[in-house]
Formats: C-alpha cells, structure tokens, sequence
C-alpha cells in the first residue's frame, strides 16, 4: 500500500461523497470534519488492504476508484460466499464498532484507490453524526431508507396527476392552528393536545410564526424515554424550522415535501403567521381511491365484471401507499388483504347463483396469498377443504364441490387472477380434498420426499383459510408440523432442494445476469431474489413447530425461539423487504407501460443505490443459505 498525502483541495473530496449515502445525507459541519481528515491510500491488483491477523481494525475506508473483494475465511460454511464493494462503498464497520480485527481478507481486485479515516477521527464522527451513526449501526436500513424516500417523491410527484392533489392547501385546513410558545412547559402543550384531540402542535413565536412541530411520536423519543420533567420549555423538546408553504400552494407540493422529508405535517404559512397545519392523514384523504372505500365497495360488488374493475383499481392505490410512505410490507398486506377480499365476495357471488352446497367448504390460499406477500402480478394458487359428514363419502362431497370452484376459478380468472399453469386449483380434483385425503397427501410427502413431493409442500404447505370455517384448517396445520418434527431426512431434503437456487452473484460478487431467453441480460426477483428466503424461513419454521406462514414473521418468530440470531433476522428481513419493494416497482411500471407483468428486471436498468441495496441482499440470502447448509451439514 502507498498512501498519498491528501493535499488535494476540499472541493473534490466534498463532491464526491455528496454523491454516495450516507455521506450525501449529512451535515456540512460533519462532512466538512470528515473530508478534512481523509487520507488517500492506493493498493495494487491483489494487495491485501486488511486481514484477520492485523490485529483490530484501526482505520474506515471509502472506495474512491477500483473495487475490493471480502474473501471468506476457513471457517465459514460457504465457500461461495466472497462479496465485492465498489466506489462509495465502505469498510469495515463492524470491526470498527466492535474493536475487534476483520473477519475477512479485503483484497483489491484492480488497482484501487481508498480514502482512509483514522479509527480516533472515525469514533469522533460516530458520535457527533447522526446520520453516520445511524448508517453504522443499522447500514441495510440505513440505505433502505434512502431508496424509500425517493421511491416516495416519484410515487408523490406522479399521484400529483390526480386533480385532488392539485387542491390548494387552505382548502385542506379543517380548524384554527392549535399553537403554543417556546418557553410553553412541555406538560401544558401535552394537556392541550389532549384537551383539542390533535397529534401535532406548532410552536410559534411573538410573530406567530412557526419555529416549531411537537408530534405525539416525539412523546416518546423526547420527553418520556430521556424521563424529562413536566416544566421542561417546549424549546427543548421541539422539531426545530417546521417545513411550511403558503396556502396557494398545491396538495401535491406539500406531499412531494413531506416525501423528501420524511415528516409527516406542513405548515400553511400566510404573510409571516401560521395559518393552519395539514398532516400527511389529510393529503391521504385526499385520493379518489382509499383502502376503506375501496374495500366497502368490493363487499358490495353484484357482479363479477364490478369486481374485475374494483381489482384494477389496487394498482392506483399501490402508487398513492408508496406516495404515503407505506412500507413494502405494509403494501403487501394491503394487496393480499384486498385480493381476500375479492376472493371472498367472488365465492359469495357464485354461491348465490349456485345455491349453497349440502357441506361446508373452506376455501385455502397456498402460495404468496397463503404467505400474506402477494404483489400485483399474482396467479391462483388454491384449494378446498371439507369434513366428511356420515353417511357420505369424500367422492360424493368432491362431485358436488369440484362444479362451484370451477365456477369460483373462472370468475377469478376474469377478476384478473390467472389461472395456475401448474393447476394448483379448487377444481382440480386433486385439491379438493377431505382433512384425513390431505393429510393422506401431507403425509406422503413427507414420508417419501421425491423431487416432486418436495416441489408440492414448497406450495402447499404456505396454508391459509380464506373462506369458511378455519378450525380444520389448523387441526391440518398442527397434525402437518407433528409429523414433520421427527422426520430429519424430509427437514434435510427441503433444504437440500433449497440451496440449489442461488442468489445471483458471480464470483466476484457482481450481479449475474441471463444470457438468453424471454428476458436476456435479466434477473428474476421472484425466484433468485425472494424464494431463497422464503424456502430458508420455511424450512426453519416447520423444524421449530412455528405456525406462522409469512416469511418474515416465521423468521422473527425463529429468532424469539432462539433459533436465529435477532441481529441477522432483521437484515434478513430488511433484504427480503427490498427484494418486494423494487419488484412492486417493476410491476408498477410494467403496468402503466402496458407490458404483461413479469418478475425480471435489467441490473443496468437499476440506480447505483438499488444495485447497491440488491446485491447486499443477495449477499444476505447467501448469508441466510450458509447458515441452512451448516445447520444440515450440507
């Protein structure tokens, strides 16, 4: 290593991190602190830049020109697990925070140049930034949040379309602004904001003229957490230089500011004074398309053609939750629960035109419905489940069953839910079974675990009830887990089958992508990018007993067991969120592009920050993987 005594001007070091995160977030004090004390170092094709046995990490460096690879050491599990950082990425953190030496050979790739931070300045920075704490400590969610912020002010500048965004903002305040001053003691504000019902209050000055906002989530982070006093002046306490507009000011403005923002009122400001405060509840209000109308209005939907409309109209308020900060989770709730919804009043319209069979029936959801991850590209994946009553047999229960869910599939076909290639259907004989047939099936699958019974509980054994009674649906779920428990063999061939789907990284850690087919120089985000987690917090939940079918929640569940470690669950979970989060993207804009709906995505296609995140989610995926491959010695 040759390091370069850094007598460059300021102004280029200050540019260049300004265009990578965290640095771009920060403060100019801090990043002025930080570039001041950058050292320049350079490292040949093939130097090691740090190693195990150099002791503890004693500097932080930031990639400014070349690459560096993270060579796995002897003791991890997968020997594929090498990784690769480019310009604007760092390293290496954790060894840093912990004091303790790297756990990988950082080696350059190419001829590389680093800016290198002494561990004394590297503490400093830690403790007077913020924004670099907060990167240090949680770096995944640290850069999902940038890439939410501006997935929000684009989702937020194209729901401006909708002409009741366009509505000015003193047409939006429903009541005078409730104030206080400065020097008000935090206790009074708070006895105010009860006494008026409102979650916010804006903190004036002699002029009325805000210099403040209080929300009730600074309660907890200001006033109740630090165990602050009652007479504590609300100067102490409050958000300092509120955002605010005038009130000529559109609805879509204020939604693009709260997005860059990420706050959740504004202030409409007239001639200097506080005029009113709109919350983020209020541009919501605002959308044609709300959750609860839109719900209202599937429940009461007469026909199947009404659904099929109503259906379309998730993809309008996919754009306007993303507008709102939703998260992808959040999202993903929200379409499932709306696509139950449509099933749901679907079965109820075909029965009253069919009439109500002689049995009861539970309509199951298997596949990303029966997870609760659905996003808007979604095929059927279902099933019924009845109790044979006495003096009938289960072929006699089928033959009248199997001509309603016919019925129940084709319409929600035409509500937009395509058929499954693969005939995993309500209608298909083999999915219209009794408790004891399914757990027949369970069973032999369990029992015998060839390829293809592997294939059949990936699907099947992601359960739900969408319709009728749910009690055999968990008498099915419990007796399916029992049976499982001792059989390590089915446990280890689950995994087995799993691991060989890879994330997509080659050798180097770059992003591989296909070189052919319907979709070249792509990847696909459903079965590279999610079913590696999926399959890894499947397998773990049924090892565990765990009931629980999405995967995130299996995961955590996992880690309150003890069988996880927290730390690594919530990058798991952080890397899945990501991996939804950029396929809703593609689906959105496939959508509006008027494109048939696929999974794949071009990397070249992507931000530097979204490759970024990607690739340090496949990175976790392996992660999640070598930890399955060490658990069954594989």
């Amino acid at each position: 290593m040759n390091q370069i005594a850094n007598n460059q001007p300021l102004t280029p070091i200050l540019e260049f991190l300004r265009r990578h995160a965290p640095f771009d977030q920060m403060a100019p004090a801090h990043l002025d602190y930080l570039a001041k004390r950058l050292k320049l170092g350079f490292y040949a094709r093939g130097e090691a830049v740090t190693r195990p046995e150099d002791g503890p990490a004693s500097r932080f460096f930031i990639i400014k020109q070349g690459r560096i690879r993270g060579e796995l050491g002897k003791d991890e599990p997968d020997s594929e697990g090498a990784w690769e950082l480019v310009t604007g990425e760092s390293f290496p953190i954790g060894a840093l925070l912990s004091r303790r030496p790297v756990r990988t050979i950082n080696r350059a790739v190419e001829d590389t140049f680093c800016f290198e931070l002494e561990r004394e300045d590297f503490d400093k920075l830690f403790q007077q930034s913020p924004v670099f704490h907060d990167f240090c400590t949680r770096r995944l969610a640290n850069l999902l949040d940038n890439a939410l912020r501006t997935v929000q002010a684009n989702s937020a500048t194209r729901v401006s379309e909708d002409t009741s965004l366009s509505s000015p903002l003193q047409s939006l305040i429903q009541r005078a602004p409730i104030s206080c001053t400065a020097d008000t003691p935090v206790g009074e504000a708070l006895a105010i904001m009860d006494r008026e019902h409102i979650g916010s209050i804006v903190v004036t000055d002699a002029a009325q003229a805000p210099i403040g906002m209080f929300t009730l989530h600074d309660v907890l982070s200001r006033v109740a957490l630090p165990q602050r006093k009652a007479d504590t002046p609300m100067r102490e306490v409050m958000s300092p230089a509120p955002l605010w507009l005038p009130p000529e000011a559109r609805a879509y403005e204020a939604a693009l500011l709260m997005a860059q923002h990420g706050f959740g009122h504004i202030c409409v400001v007239r001639d200097g004074r506080l005029a009113g405060v709109v919350s983020e509840r209020d541009l919501f209000s605002l959308q044609r398309i709300g959750l609860v109308n839109l719900s209202r209005s599937i429940a009461r939907a007469e026909t199947v053609e009404q659904l099929a409309q109503l259906g379309g109209n998730i993809h309008r308020l996919v754009e306007q939750m993303l507008a709102q900060g939703a998260s992808v989770d959040q999202i993903t709730e929200i379409i499932t629960t709306l696509n139950d919804s449509l099933t749901q009043r679907a079965i109820t319209l075909i029965l009253t035109e069919t009439g109500k069979p002689t049995v009861d029936f539970t309509w199951l959801a298997f596949g990303s419905e029966g997870r609760s991850e659905q996003t808007l590209k979604t095929d059927q994946d279902n099933g019924i489940l009845f109790r044979t009553p006495a003096g009938k047999s289960a072929d006699e229960v089928r033959a009248e069953l199997l001509p309603i869910a016919k019925r129940i599939n084709d319409a929600l076909a035409v509500i937009g839910f395509p058929l499954c290639p693969g005939n995993v259907m309500a209608s298909n004989p083999e999915c219209c079974l009794s408790l004891e047939e399914w757990q027949g099936r369970f069973g032999r699958w369990i029992d015998q675990g060839t390829p293809q019974h592997l294939l059949n509980a990936s699907i099947y054994f992601d359960f739900r009830p969408l319709y009728g009674e749910p009690a055999p649906v968990e008498e099915l779920r419990a007796w399916m887990l029992k049976r499982v428990e001792p059989n390590s063999r089915f446990r280890r061939q689950m995994a087995e089958n799993a691991l060989r789907n890879r994330p997509p990284l080659g050798l180097f850690g770059d992003i591989k992508v296909s070189s052919g087919g319907k979709h070249p120089h792509s990847i696909d985000l459903k079965l590279h990018g999610l079913a590696p987690f999926v399959d890894a917090a499947r397998i773990t939940a049924i090892a565990h007993g765990i009931a629980a079918t999405n995967t995130v929640e299996r995961l955590r569940q996992a880690a309150a067991l003890k069988a996880l470690n927290p730390a690594d669950v919530e990058a798991w979970a952080e890397s899945y969120h990501f991996i939804q989060l950029l396929r809703v993207r593609v689906h959105r804009r496939q959508s509006e592009q008027g494109q048939p709906l696929s999974n794949h995505v071009d990397p070249d296609s992507l931000n530097e920050l979204d490759r970024r995140i990607l690739k340090e989610a496949f990175r976790q995926a392996r992660k999640l993987q070598s930890k399955l491959a060490l658990e069954y010695q594989l």
